[in-house]
């Protein structure tokens, strides 16, 4: 008797503080943060700066710790072409579309939920109409038909007394907020594959430019050769290196023209249309500016920033609520039922009295034996919350990971141009000086030959090792998240209001 009525209270208790069985979900990255020394992102302490390189887009950049992402990172390159490939891929790209209406789609789905909280009102009106044999009056081989009208107004209603709706609107909020991250992962990934891909092609202009230039050369050599040849000034074995190495140098060119035409197949793709219909502009290094401060957030601020952080988190949250589902499943449901209508052989007699009809149910249901159907079902919820916060931390581990990777490139990129760009004017001045010698007889042919491809080595190297750069700071952006939160091209969705009426938003 005791331990009925400590269940009896115990009830009330959950009845009156209007509280849902199951745990609480709470945002895993305080704790995340408190449990590791998330100081900094890499093992040794980053430099504040990077090196600096005395060419276009070698400028020392700074690393701004906490300090702010703009929400349009890309216009940090100052170029106006760039950012209207970026606007035209944000407004046209089909992935973007079909990502804005399955937030849509999960923004319905949370109101939808709603109506669990609610009466059910259902209005209903039919004609009957039967045969009845009389063969039970004794009366044998006659019958009579029948027939009326009902029209009623049903009503039911489940008492949340465990909290099971409540935590499937919480459910379904959160699978909203997961659509929203992948919403904002799919603009980030768009953005940062549109900033790429540009300056791989501005790259590859330049790496085409100086191969143009290095086949342009070898020919006006090979003419010399011959004409010293002609004269008994060089060899025949001279005029069949220089031969071998024009058409060396010729063949290096058609891969680089296959690959500027694909980067801007995808640039066309992303920008949801084909390439014949782009329009696309040429863009080239020179007319890109290397961003000078590079802002770096804080480790645990980026776990709320990162796009697939955000989205683990809200299937976590999802998940979390799920056990909540399960458990109120496991226990007595309290149902009303009320019926009002009417009922009358004509529809003129339906609002008469006396033909009125009502009735009122109370239902508790409680679950004896399912076979461990509802146990089961509860086990594999907790499983499947488990599951959901190690593919979290998993997935936060990622991203700092990403992050230290990208600081590491931006500052080993750095110093890779300031020796690239050494490598590129000694391999310069080594080849003035071997054609001059070679021009007075100091040299053989074979060593202008190898000057020439060192030269030409270097200088494809200095335009690549340039373009590192730009590429450097976009991801650098990407990875931390692109600044979504300060941008205002996307309606505020209903769902934010929705979500602040809901019982645990306080908490």
């Amino acid at each position: 008797m005791r331990r009925l009525s400590v269940t009896v209270l115990s009830s009330l208790c959950v009845v009156l503080s209007g509280c849902a069985v199951g745990p609480n979900f709470h945002p895993p990255a305080p704790r995340f943060a408190a449990a590791t020394t998330l100081t900094r992102y890499t093992e040794d302490v980053q430099p504040e700066r990077t090196s600096a390189a005395k060419v276009a887009g070698g400028a020392a950049q700074t690393l701004s710790l906490g300090q702010d992402i703009a929400g349009d990172w890309w216009t940090m390159f100052r170029n106006p072409a760039l950012s209207g490939l970026v606007a035209t891929g944000l407004r046209d790209n089909p992935g973007i579309e079909a990502a804005r209406q399955a937030l849509r789609n999960a923004q319905e789905l949370t109101l939808a939920q709603y109506s669990g909280l609610l009466p059910q009102v259902t209005g209903t009106f039919y004609r009957q109409r039967g045969d009845f044999p009389e063969a039970a009056t004794g009366i044998e081989n006659r019958s009579f038909s029948y027939g009326y009208y009902d029209a009623q107004l049903t009503l039911n209603y489940n008492f949340d007394l465990w909290g099971g709706v409540r935590r499937s609107i919480e459910q379904q909020a959160a699978l909203t907020d997961a659509e929203r991250a992948l919403l904002e992962a799919t603009d980030l990934t768009l953005t940062g594959n549109i900033v790429a891909t540009a300056i791989n092609e501005a790259s590859l202009r330049g790496q085409i430019s100086v191969q143009r230039q290095v086949i342009d050369f070898e020919r006006h050599y090979l003419a010399t050769v011959q004409s010293q040849f002609a004269l008994g000034g060089a060899t025949g074995t001279d005029v069949a290196l220089q031969q071998s190495q024009l058409a060396a140098q010729e063949a290096l060119l058609p891969p680089l023209l296959t690959a500027l035409g694909q980067a801007r197949d995808a640039l066309a793709a992303d920008l949801g249309t084909t390439p014949e219909a782009a329009g696309l502009p040429v863009l080239e290094l020179d007319a890109l500016s290397l961003p000078e401060a590079l802002p770096v957030s804080f480790p645990v601020a980026l776990l709320e920033q990162r796009p697939d952080v955000r989205q683990a988190e809200a299937n976590l949250h999802a998940a979390t609520a799920a056990v909540g589902i399960a458990i109120a499943n496991r226990l007595p449901q309290v149902t009303l039922s009320a019926a009002l209508g009417t009922e009358a052989v004509r529809t003129s007699q339906l609002l008469t009295p006396g033909n009125g009809l009502a009735t009122l149910l109370t239902q508790a249901l409680q679950p004896i034996f399912e076979g461990g159907l509802l146990l089961h079902q509860q086990r594999a919820a907790v499983a499947a919350m488990r599951e959901r916060a190690a593919q979290w931390r998993q997935t936060a581990l990622g991203a700092i990971q990403n992050v230290a990777d990208t600081l590491v490139q931006t500052q080993q990129d750095s110093d890779l141009l300031v020796a690239q760009l050494a490598a590129e004017q000694a391999a310069a001045r080594s080849l003035a000086l071997a054609k001059l010698q070679y021009g007075f007889g100091g040299v053989a042919y074979i060593t202008v030959l190898q000057a020439e491809i060192t030269f030409q080595n270097a200088a494809n190297g200095l335009i690549r090792a340039r373009a590192n750069r730009y590429a450097d700071g976009a991801a650098l952006y990407v990875a931390l998240g692109g600044g979504w939160w300060n941008r205002h091209d996307q309606p505020p969705p209903p769902a934010d209001v929705v979500h602040s009426l809901l019982p645990w938003s306080a908490s």
